[in-house]
């Protein structure tokens, strides 16, 4: 197992799938009348994040605690880093703590990377400007086989803001890693340019949606994350809607095995329709519950499996 995880492309397909068939036995947890296990008694894993964060933060959390870990939860906000605290500084105090893990969310692009040559301890990358978020993508994986009973071979298409997400990244490096096709889907403002294979051998570009959907096993909608705008990238959200916005007539015109997911927060009636997001092929609610069963796993493994 390795020691950090920073990024979709650090795991191969056999990493990948000890994670993914760890997380299977983790959520065995969830079901029980006590939601423990002492795997990580004596450990301390310490949350570190300088964004906003529900979902997540939250899910880290509550993964450490079913595993007995000693959590510390660090948010930038009234802590030392509004004084001017360097990053580096502040990962040295962790480290003189004692941090066996540190779970970092930053602003900034490859911030996680630098926090791994500063402490002792293992890192793991819960988002990092708009680079990567590895753990959402391991847990949309896990969804996925979970639902469809596989991933080599999937067609997912991820659709949005492709440009300023994290989570599309991860994906592309990680379901190309497990044998699954991935295609971007949007605005040819919010597609990178030269994305086309780059990430990963196979990954297509679409700006069309409806040509899409027909053969689609999965499609990914994506929050339309109009804080890290500082253009305008499409004419109006009645406009984005119209063309890439998921809706019931565009829902039905999916293989009937197929499932909508969605990494949150959602623009309800933007990127995806109440209708869309409610409806038995939404996997919305199952992601999140899915998260911390993956989370348990990744902390297990990094912490307490086989590399220590």
């Amino acid at each position: 197992m390795i020691k950090h995880l920073l990024s979709g492309g650090d795991l191969d397909a056999d990493t990948a799938t000890e994670i993914l068939d760890t997380a299977a036995e983790m959520a065995t947890v969830a079901g029980r009348e006590i939601k423990k296990l002492p795997a990580l008694r004596g450990r301390t894993v310490v949350n570190l994040f300088y964004e906003d964060s529900t979902r997540t933060r939250i899910s880290f959390e509550a993964a450490a605690k079913r595993l007995s870990a000693d959590v510390i939860n660090f948010s930038a906000k009234g802590s030392s880093v509004t004084k001017g605290e360097s990053l580096k500084d502040t990962a040295l105090t962790l480290q003189a703590m004692g941090a066996d893990a540190v779970v970092v969310r930053h602003p900034a692009s490859g911030a996680p990377h630098r926090l791994a040559n500063w402490v002792d301890g293992s890192v793991v990358n819960a988002g990092d400007g708009t680079h990567e978020h590895p753990t959402q993508a391991l847990l949309d994986a896990y969804t996925m086989r979970s639902r469809l009973g596989r991933l080599a071979g999937l067609s997912v298409a991820v659709v949005g803001d492709v440009l300023h997400s994290r989570v599309a990244r991860s994906n592309v490096l990680l379901l190309s890693t497990l044998g699954a096709k991935v295609t971007l889907v949007g605005p040819p403002t919010l597609i990178p340019v030269d994305i086309e294979g780059a990430l990963a051998p196979g990954t297509a570009v679409s700006y069309d949606l409806d040509s899409v959907l027909p053969t689609a096993d999965v499609v990914m909608m994506l929050r339309v994350q109009r804080e890290r705008m500082n253009d305008s990238y499409f004419p109006s959200a009645r406009e984005y809607a119209r063309r890439y916005g998921l809706d019931g007539p565009r829902m039905r015109r999916l293989p009937e095995h197929a499932i909508v997911m969605h990494p949150g927060p959602m623009n309800r009636g933007m990127e995806i329709t109440p209708e869309v997001a409610d409806s038995p092929r939404s996997t919305i609610v199952e992601q999140v519950a899915n998260g911390v069963s993956v989370r348990m796993a990744v902390l297990y493994l990094l912490l307490g499996g086989n590399n220590r």
